[in-house]
């Protein structure tokens, strides 16, 4: 997948192009079967399958005191969007100048003037524009003074909720549900970042755990044990994994991220790595010493390989 980070990497002459727009934060299933029909239209039509994404949440922007923590990192969102069969993704620096493109310059000069478009996927709620002015009828409207059709997309339904949203997922995620959030996501929820050191406390007990230092901006999940995985340059390990500050101890004021890896004891300090959250094993619980902490560690262990097994990948 070609990535563009501004209009002016966008090579002349680019399209004729199908273009949807949004964060598509998570790339859940419901961004999935968007890009899905992206591609489909694109390619009855012989158009190039373009998206439109920001690299922020516009929210940071226009109402920073509201914006939501994000699932993924940019890089994570593009690899998930890329694996979905999309020909290119433009990604704009949201700031203040683009906030304040009127509806009519957003559609001339990015849609048709840097992307060519001759159709434009959108669902029934999307606005754009200067203050969220533009609407689906009025780029309908455009669509048939300037020649591109519009297509509007049907929600994608939860079982039993309302269309499967980030929003949602991110709820979910905070409370530790993370089976429920795997299941709308269509892949594990996330944290990437650079081990670092460490109280190094879980060694002392025998249980020596890689800490990530995660990116604040990016939703953890709740304080709590998980099963999951470890992923290291390629290859995956099983894992154990905290998620809170340790209340057994005194003086952690900071949420840590840290992962046991199951039968394996490596040096992974500085590299750039992932924890993958397949299961909630327990909440955080301020045990009375140590002795009653790693008994219950060993427990953790043995759950973790019953959920994902002992071997890497």
């Amino acid at each position: 997948m070609k990535r563009w980070y501004s209009l002016s990497e966008v090579p002349a002459g680019w399209g004729p192009s199908a273009v949807t727009i949004g964060k598509f934060d998570g790339v859940h299933l419901g961004h999935r079967e968007i890009l899905r029909q992206l591609r489909e239209l694109a390619d009855s039509r012989g158009l190039a399958s373009t998206l439109i994404t920001f690299d922020r949440h516009p929210a940071e922007v226009t109402a920073p005191d509201a914006a939501p923590l994000e699932i993924l990192s940019d890089a994570e969102r593009l690899d998930l969007i890329a694996q979905q069969g999309v020909t290119a993704a433009l990604v704009l620096p949201f700031d203040q100048e683009l906030a304040a493109v009127s509806p009519r310059e957003f559609v001339t000069e990015i849609l048709l003037g840097t992307l060519n478009a001759k159709a434009v996927l959108v669902g029934h709620d999307f606005r754009f524009g200067a203050n969220a002015q533009g609407t689906v009828e009025l780029l309908t409207e455009l669509g048939h003074e300037l020649g591109f059709n519009v297509v509007l997309i049907e929600d994608v339904k939860e079982d039993g909720h309302g269309r499967i949203s980030s929003s949602h997922i991110r709820e979910l995620i905070s409370a530790g549900e993370v089976a429920q959030a795997t299941e709308l996501l269509g892949s594990y929820p996330r944290v990437s970042g650079e081990v670092v050191h460490g109280h190094k406390r879980g060694r002392e007990l025998g249980f020596p755990t890689a800490n990530i230092g995660h990116d604040a901006r990016i939703v953890i999940p709740g304080d709590g044990v998980y099963a999951g995985w470890f992923v290291d340059e390629g290859k995956r390990y099983p894992a154990a994994i905290s998620v809170g500050t340790n209340p057994t101890f005194e003086g952690n004021l900071s949420r840590t991220v840290e992962a046991y890896l199951l039968d394996e004891n490596l040096d992974l300090y500085g590299h750039m790595a992932t924890v993958e959250f397949v299961a909630r094993i327990r909440g955080m619980v301020a045990f009375n010493g140590v002795e009653e902490l790693v008994k219950q560690m060993h427990d953790d262990v043995r759950i973790t390989r019953e959920l994902v097994g002992s071997g890497k990948q």
